[in-house]
């Protein structure tokens, strides 16, 4: 690709955007400038309030710029590095997914299991054929339903199992946060613990992931980028999604909390086949497992364990990175994407505004990831670009 189209990206992505990119030298729009563009141009548009880029490798950060204000409030302090975004549905691959596979890594579960092995109430309902496997692929068949006559998880669980899937277990792919509700729970059952304290004790600790959890503490709430409850009112640390806040905050779909430096740590241990700073948090199996393509519907949709590969889901991929990268959206207005054949992560945490232009958001997603496969991947010299506005200092890890 020419760099041409990134001179295009940074000046075209919002028709409205009053930073004139089309003044710079082009050799400065395809360095991290551009990304520069195009994040100022999406918080003045109001597509979003403001938010964070971080651009890594399994070495350091090579890229971290910080944008625009934690709200759409007057007077809302400025994004900083530290600031804490709802995480939304990346709490499936930040927590959730590996918890599953950190309990492989134990012996004691097993994506072939039986999902009625852990979950007798399906049963009772012959759904003998669904398996551990289709739910973290989203290929179970299950459809998402109204939680809020269920009254508890085990409510949630039996209602679940009453449903009929729309198809046979792994024949067709359809996102639904159901297949994480139950995980998240299966993490429960087979620990004995629940899943926000398992996914403390064996991944967030380990990690050194100090300002990520669950339902984050008094403390950490005036860190917080806001997002909008459904009749557009501010949240700070209460989590947007109206089922994890019905199922107490803390649900395998969604509900998890976080900084982007956080997450450039949780990105790292991955690029590195599941170690981070002499920790090994996951097995090179598990990790290898976790990341094997699974091709479904005649390969026109291609998921890993808990990932995203290449789906409608899968703009943060942008045009540069390979095939064997993965990576996952929320709704919040986050999105991760990782490469390890180019030893490359995109981490892009936003407080989002405007949820009506989706074409927008999208497109965003996929320039941020395009920029930076354009400016990063195979670089012999890997040192940092200047971030942008209010960035914090990078460090390695």
């Amino acid at each position: 690709m020419s760099y041409l189209r990134y001179l295009i990206l940074a000046v075209l992505v919002f028709p409205a955007n009053p930073v004139n990119c089309a003044d710079r030298p082009l050799e400065d729009l395809v360095r991290a400038d551009s990304i520069e563009c195009v994040m100022d141009a999406a918080v003045a548009s109001g597509l979003i309030s403001g938010g964070t880029v971080l651009i890594g490798n399994g070495d350091a950060d090579l890229f971290v710029g910080t944008y625009g204000a934690v709200s759409s409030a007057p007077q809302a302090p400025p994004v900083r590095s530290d600031t804490i975004f709802d995480l939304a549905s990346l709490t499936k691959v930040i927590a959730t997914t590996p918890a599953i596979m950190k309990l492989i890594d134990e012996g004691r579960l097993h994506l072939l299991d039986p999902v009625t092995k852990w979950f007798p109430e399906f049963a009772a309902k012959g759904r003998d054929d669904m398996l551990v496997l289709h739910l973290v692929t989203h290929t179970s068949g299950l459809g998402d339903f109204s939680v809020s006559s269920c009254g508890t998880m085990q409510g949630v669980v039996e209602t679940a199992a009453t449903h009929e899937p729309a198809w046979p277990p792994g024949t067709r792919f359809k996102y639904a946060d159901i297949n994480f509700i139950l995980l998240g729970e299966l993490v429960r059952r087979v620990s004995g613990v629940e899943l926000s304290r398992y996914v403390g004790d064996t991944i967030l600790l380990p990690l050194g992931m100090t300002d990520t959890s669950f339902n984050p503490a008094s403390g950490l709430r005036n860190r917080c980028a806001a997002t909008l409850d459904a009749s557009n009112g501010l949240l700070f640390g209460t989590a947007q999604d109206h089922v994890a806040r019905f199922l107490g905050g803390a649900a395998g779909h969604a509900g998890l909390f976080g900084t982007a430096v956080d997450l450039a740590r949780f990105c790292r241990m991955l690029l590195r086949g599941g170690e981070l700073a002499g920790k090994r948090v996951l097995s090179e199996e598990a990790f290898r497992q976790m990341t094997t393509p699974f091709s479904i519907q005649d390969g026109k949709v291609v998921r890993a364990v808990g990932w995203d590969m290449r789906s409608p889901f899968s703009a943060p991929r942008g045009t540069g990175f390979s095939g064997a990268s993965f990576g996952h959206t929320g709704y919040s207005g986050c999105s991760v994407w990782i490469d390890p054949e180019s030893d490359l992560f995109v981490i892009l945490l936003t407080s989002r505004r405007d949820y009506r232009r989706n074409g927008d958001f999208r497109r965003l997603r996929s320039d941020i990831s395009t920029l930076a496969a354009a400016i990063f991947s195979g670089r012999e010299n890997r040192s940092p670009f200047r971030a942008g506005k209010g960035s914090a200092a990078r460090q390695k890890t």
